[in-house]
């Protein structure tokens, strides 16, 4: 499973390119923040608790492409 993040879906972030996906939520918590102080001049330390809800709102999961393709043992 990995986890990915698109900055346009946080309000007001709509033009912004920034796409990430990592194999930890951790990881992609490490670039969301390098993000948002590289491209966006924010400390991620100042965000409120809203503002960090949303951005866990905007995280998806993503399941192996092999995940739902296994064979299961038949009857």
């Amino acid at each position: 499973m990995s986890y990915s993040y698109s900055c346009k879906d946080f309000p007001g972030m709509e033009a912004c390119p920034g796409k990430f996906t990592a194999e930890t939520e951790s990881e992609l918590w490490k670039h969301i923040e390098l993000h948002a102080r590289e491209a966006h001049q924010e400390d991620p330390a100042k965000w409120s608790a809203d503002d960090q809800n949303c951005v866990k709102s905007i995280i998806r999961t993503n399941w192996s492409q092999y995940a739902c393709n296994t064979r299961r043992p038949s009857h």
